[in-house]
């Protein structure tokens, strides 16, 4: 067995909505099998938290942080300039992690509030695979995963803008891996049902709703933003080289049952 093949080492990632949760799991990851990290998200004292933390655990690698909400067109545009500055060698991986949403009845939506969602969770990530495609083509073989959900290949209670905004993920998802295929990007997607982050805490807090959620999930329990992590960077591997257009659910079974 090659162990470069389990490896990102010399590679650099970019990682968005890298300030906390799934995201900072995910910068935490890539940086245990070698790469060097660039982070991105609204936060800006979040992020520095991030690096911080990330740098006391792995003092050798090099971490970077920008402060943009990539929601917001101007901001998308500093952010890729910046990355273009940082990844003067190219890049090798882009997580599209990034995510919105405001939960209610499909009716109950102010307009500004569901064309926001879909910005940062559709157009932001969009935009950012096209515009970054020319420094991923720098190399022989790239990677980008986008962060959907289960809500996109199913009904969940987190109200139908989320769920069409990650359905069309997906579905870029498997356009960019055909179109991209000969330019060696290979570009795939992981589907979380319920992780224990920050933003899912509200509705876990109910313990009627949690029941609810456990016994609608094979594995009986919530996620770890590390589980989400795991599966992220396995598809950024060259172990996964011939791996492209899937979206593979982190879901303990929920997929099996439904909700």
């Amino acid at each position: 067995m090659d162990p470069k093949r389990w490896r990102l080492d010399g590679q650099l990632a970019l990682v968005t909505g890298g300030s906390a949760g799934i995201g900072r799991a995910i910068a935490r990851e890539l940086l245990g099998l070698g790469a060097d990290v660039l982070l991105a998200a609204r936060d800006s004292a979040g992020l520095d938290d991030a690096r911080n933390e990330l740098l006391e655990d792995f003092p050798q690698r090099d971490i970077q942080v920008f402060a943009a909400d990539i929601g917001i067109e101007e901001q998308r545009r500093e952010l890729l300039d910046w990355v273009e500055d940082e990844g003067d060698g190219g890049l090798h991986i882009l997580v599209n992690n990034a995510g919105a949403n405001v939960s209610r009845l499909a009716g109950d939506y102010a307009d500004d509030e569901w064309r926001a969602i879909f910005e940062v969770n559709v157009f932001a990530a969009f935009e950012l695979s096209r515009y970054l495609h020319p420094l991923l083509t720098r190399h022989a073989a790239s990677s980008i995963v986008n962060v959907g959900s289960v809500s996109g290949l199913t009904h969940v209670r987190t109200g139908a803008p989320y769920g069409m905004s990650k359905a069309a993920m997906h579905q870029m998802t498997r356009n960019l891996a055909v179109e991209w295929a000969e330019d060696g990007i290979r570009v795939n997607a992981v589907a979380p049902w319920y992780i224990r982050t920050r933003r899912t805490s509200g509705a876990l807090a109910d313990p009627d709703y949690l029941d609810e959620v456990l016994l609608r999930t094979p594995l009986g329990r919530i996620g770890e933003p590390e589980e989400v992590a795991a599966a992220v960077a396995f598809l950024c591997l060259p172990a996964a080289s011939y791996v492209t257009g899937e979206c593979i659910a982190v879901d303990g079974g929920f997929l099996r049952y439904g909700f």
